[in-house]
């Protein structure tokens, strides 16, 4: 048989069991046999550049970031909580 012959008909097997693959779990087989799709995928909530650039001016204006400022009592609560956490780690080590 020849080289390419053979190559040629395990590309065809191999397409026809993708593409019964898929029949059977619901997804289209790629264009391409081998490829995974490109791009965004169909649902997504993602809106491309240009319809992010399409938005007006003024809606970024309006939305304030507000920075989120922790108490020194929170600091300290946290701190507590993660020796509390690191020590407890260490005992697991040394067993």
């Amino acid at each position: 048989m020849d080289v390419n012959r053979i190559v040629s008909e395990l590309d065809a097997e191999i397409a026809r069991l993708q593409s019964i693959r898929a029949a059977l779990t619901g997804i289209a087989a790629p264009a391409i046999a081998g490829k995974p799709g490109r791009g965004r995928p169909k649902g997504s909530k993602n809106q491309p550049k240009t319809a992010q650039a399409a938005k007006p001016v003024a809606a970024k204006v309006s939305a304030k970031k507000t920075t989120r400022k922790l108490s020194a009592e929170g600091r300290k609560r946290i701190a507590d909580a993660m020796k509390k956490r690191w020590a407890e780690r260490r005992k697991e080590t040394s067993k």
